[in-house]
């Protein structure tokens, strides 16, 4: 889920103000990718023509869905046959997918389980259990996080919740704001890793993939990049001898488990009805907001009738902007589909006889470098379509290339200047962007060493999937 709470969403490329440095770098690229399109339309080439105005578009500021539809019809247009009243076709049977529904059921899951007093309980239970370790209430916060973002699926919606409570708390006992701060921006980033997750079924509907394998196969490297933060979280409080929190009563245990208990049952009953067959994800997305309604309404009871507006503006507004956005890239992959540049570009990787290794190194790096400045359904519906292709002829399986990918925009969240956490992360503490970003580096060099062991590591990804539906 990509449900965010009062924020926005896709950030422009061009800053509205900075440095004279910053200013003149833009309008390089501005005028960079001006001569660009100059030249495709001199020459005739419609797949030069639609990247170079895709650039243009974004280095001017515009948003990713309105940049990917102008230089899709535009091509369309100057270089095409096609009558442009029957995009509108296009664009509609592209969204007429039965998984695309579950995005709107998720994102609205995940609003009502923000809204509905979860976190608290999720901090409660993992401060219980861990919180007097060295470093014991940021591990309590990632922990946190991997366990909220199995509920909500957001990473900025992650970071609003558990930040607005832990940060604080982190400051009174004696930790330094950056420690707190770092932790938690980087550990929302699991929110989009662990499933339920809204990149995950935009993926697995763009290259026509089992959503249901996708979410097993985000669980393993989910845990594990928690572990490896947590351990960076207790790594930096030993060395820096941060304060140690009181250890928590067996009856204070047992007091926060039963109060999580309806909490941690909603991964469950989404994952396990999914693997069952009792429901389809999109089915899951649908109990998920029901089970949602029932816990936040009649159990905690911090969910208010006079709540339920607010829920469905932010849950619509996101989902408008979700499917605006893969509207748009379906369009840009028509024109991709026209000119065989997936076709083009295996054979160009076959000619240079490059292994799966190379490529996958050549992928993160192009990720990484997109991550800088799109929101990751925009890059999965962009770049998937043209990297699929020649990941399946090197005999990458798609499971685990799709994780590679996601892992790939967790780091995108958490690196300007679009880092989507960082700036949720930077209001909640009233900290500097600059400051914020500095602060989350010890926790950001170790999400940049799970990448590298889920990229050469398949197993870590593919083995639970493998083993449960080999099961059946």
């Amino acid at each position: 889920m990509n449900a965010v709470p009062k924020q926005t969403i896709e950030q422009p490329l061009m800053p509205k103000s900075g440095t004279p440095m910053k200013k003149y770098s833009s309008l390089f690229f501005i005028l960079l990718s001006l001569v660009g399109v100059i030249y495709s339309f001199m020459i005739g080439s419609a797949a030069l023509a639609v990247f170079t105005l895709l650039f243009l578009c974004l280095f001017l500021g515009l948003p990713i869905a309105i940049s990917l539809g102008l230089a899709s019809f535009a091509v369309i247009y100057f270089f095409t046959t096609d009558p442009l009243p029957d995009l509108a076709g296009k664009v509609f049977s592209g969204l007429d997918n039965f998984p695309l529904m579950a995005i709107p059921f998720f994102v609205l899951a995940g609003n009502i389980f923000t809204t509905g007093g979860v976190a608290k309980r999720l901090i409660n239970l993992a401060n219980a259990y861990i919180g007097h370790l060295p470093g014991g209430l940021s591990i309590a916060a990632i922990m946190s996080c991997a366990l909220f973002a199995a509920i909500s699926g957001s990473s900025p919606a992650t970071v609003a919740a558990i930040g607005g409570i832990m940060i604080p708390a982190m400051v009174k006992f004696g930790y330094p704001k950056s420690y707190g701060v770092g932790s938690i921006a980087t550990a929302g980033s699991l929110g989009i890793l662990i499933p339920p997750s809204v990149p995950m079924i935009v993926y697995c509907v763009t290259v026509e993939q089992s959503v249901g394998r996708m979410f097993l196969a985000g669980i393993v490297p989910g845990i594990f990049l928690a572990g490896l933060l947590a351990f960076v979280s207790f790594y930096v409080a030993k060395k820096n001898k941060y304060p140690l929190s009181p250890k928590a009563t067996f009856s204070e245990k047992m007091k926060a488990l039963r109060e999580s208990i309806w909490s941690l049952s909603l991964p469950i009953l989404v994952i396990g009805g999914i693997y069952s067959g009792l429901f389809t994800p999109t089915e899951s997305a649908a109990v998920a907001c029901f089970f949602g309604l029932i816990v936040g309404f009649f159990i905690h009871r911090d969910l208010r009738i006079k709540d339920i507006p607010g829920i469905l503006v932010e849950s619509t507004k996101t989902t408008a902007m979700l499917f605006f956005i893969i509207a748009m890239a379906m369009v840009f992959a028509h024109i991709l589909t026209l000119e065989r540049i997936p076709h083009e570009l295996v054979s160009v990787i076959k000619d240079m006889n490059m292994g799966p290794i190379a490529f996958l190194l050549i992928v993160n790096l192009i990720l990484f470098i997109a991550g800088q400045f799109m929101e990751p359904t925009a890059i999965i519906t962009i770049l998937a379509p043209i990297l699929f292709p020649v990941a399946m002829a090197l005999g990458i399986d798609p499971i685990h290339f799709g994780i590679i990918i996601i892992v790939n925009m967790e780091i995108g969240m958490i690196t300007p200047p679009v880092g989507l956490n960082l700036y949720v992360a930077s209001g909640i503490s009233k900290m500097s962007l600059v400051d914020v970003t500095k602060a989350t580096g010890p926790w950001l060099l170790a999400t940049v060493v799970a990448l590298a062991i889920v990229t050469f590591v398949p197993q870590l990804s593919l083995w639970l999937p493998n083993f449960l539906y080999g099961l059946q």
